[in-house]
């Protein structure tokens, strides 16, 4: 590395590394990973770990982890008891600090909370996230970051309005019952009841994923497979989500048609489209939000290599997902970008263009899946030493 890019410390010259990487998902989250990547480049350092100043500052897209990169960054951990996505009770985290929260829609209504096997594709409800967002203005913000992703339901928000004082009725003047399978039947809406305050909130709606809410690219046709929903299922719950953009309009005018074409309407089972309808939530790729909440620039201003990653660098990596938007805001800024992963699936060619100049995959020193899996931590601070001597030296 050049002499630029280093710092004295002292008599000692110091190169300064930003991690900044995802959760490896099912095996560590983003915080594990730093520490055993800072781990991993302390050991391997060529000029022992006084040559090396490690800043860490994991990151997350708004699905799963949200909540764990911001505590990391400083927020205070917050939790509330909320309805899951089964109807049973769950303990949900929020992040505060000062007047503005990061809300992970998971960990009110994510797969997280679905016994390993059971599926609810039909019945899975978000009125979790809506308890999960009102504990958050209970508690004083008046921005929210809604991180949607992972979630377990495909009901379009219906709940999480539901929790916040919309009304949604069927033709017998009842409310509909929990699930996006039973909006078919819903025969009139009325959010005049919201919580006021959010009217006075700015929620930003983070997510990885620009979907509409239906058809061939919708939230029931791309994501409901793997939330357990058959092919009749899918089709059902596409209906389902089409009749409920249609009483929405009927009851608030044409921009909740509108809303249902939107970027991140379909995110986490067309939740994205409750919030933009009913919360005036406005949309922004999650991992952009995540960068400015978490404090990016300013400790990339101080780093002079950049490490991130995520469990698989592959094709989904490069639309929105976590790394993509690290190395996006890296190049911007001159510094080089490398990263490390459990598997990786790009050609050399497509790291580049993203702004990655080499990764590191577990796989390299373990071929076999299952134990990448189980051992990655103690790989990854292998991987990390290897990488240390590749460029600090």
């Amino acid at each position: 590395m050049a002499d630029a890019a280093q710092v004295r410390a002292g008599t000692e010259t110091r190169t300064r590394v930003l991690i900044a990487a995802d959760k490896f998902k099912g095996s560590l989250t983003a915080v594990e990973v730093a520490a055993h990547v800072a781990a991993g480049l302390r050991r391997g350092a060529p000029g022992g770990a006084g040559a090396v100043s490690v800043e860490a500052l994991p990151v997350a897209d708004g699905g799963d982890g949200t909540v764990d990169a911001a505590v990391a960054a400083g927020f205070e951990r917050r939790t509330a008891r909320v309805t899951g996505p089964l109807g049973e009770p769950v303990t949900a985290a929020y992040a505060l600090r000062g007047e503005v929260a990061v809300v992970e829609m998971a960990e009110a209504s994510g797969l997280r909370h679905l016994p390993q096997g059971v599926f609810a594709p039909l019945t899975a409800t978000t009125y979790g996230s809506g308890e999960l967002l009102r504990a958050a203005l209970d508690a004083g913000a008046r921005t929210i970051v809604f991180g949607v992703g992972g979630s377990a339901t495909t009901d379009g928000g219906a709940g999480m309005l539901a929790a916040l004082g919309a009304r949604l009725l069927d033709a017998a003047g009842e409310p509909v019952a929990p699930g996006g399978g039973p909006l078919r039947g819903l025969a009139a809406a009325d959010l005049s009841g919201l919580d006021p305050r959010l009217a006075d909130t700015e929620i930003v709606l983070a997510s990885d994923v620009d979907n509409p809410l239906t058809g061939p690219k919708g939230a029931a046709a791309v994501y409901g497979p793997q939330k357990g929903a058959t092919e009749a299922d899918v089709a059902a719950l596409d209906a389902a989500l089409a009749h409920y953009a249609e009483v929405l309009t009927s009851a608030v005018g044409p921009r909740a048609a509108e809303c249902a074409q939107a970027p991140g309407a379909g995110a986490a089972g067309g939740i994205g489209y409750g919030a933009l309808v009913g919360l005036g939530a406005a949309f922004r790729p999650g991992i952009e939000v995540m960068l400015d909440v978490l404090g990016f620039a300013p400790a990339l201003a101080r780093a002079d290599l950049v490490i991130t990653g995520e469990g698989s660098l592959d094709e989904q990596t490069l639309h929105g997902k976590a790394p993509a938007g690290v190395a996006a805001a890296a190049r911007a800024r001159g510094v080089e970008v490398v990263a490390v992963c459990g598997r990786l699936a790009l050609p050399p060619e497509a790291l580049a263009d993203a702004g990655i100049s080499r990764a590191y995959p577990l796989t390299a020193l373990e071929p076999d899946p299952a134990r990448c899996i189980a051992e990655a931590g103690p790989l990854l601070e292998r991987a990390a030493e290897q990488l240390a001597a590749d460029l600090l030296g």
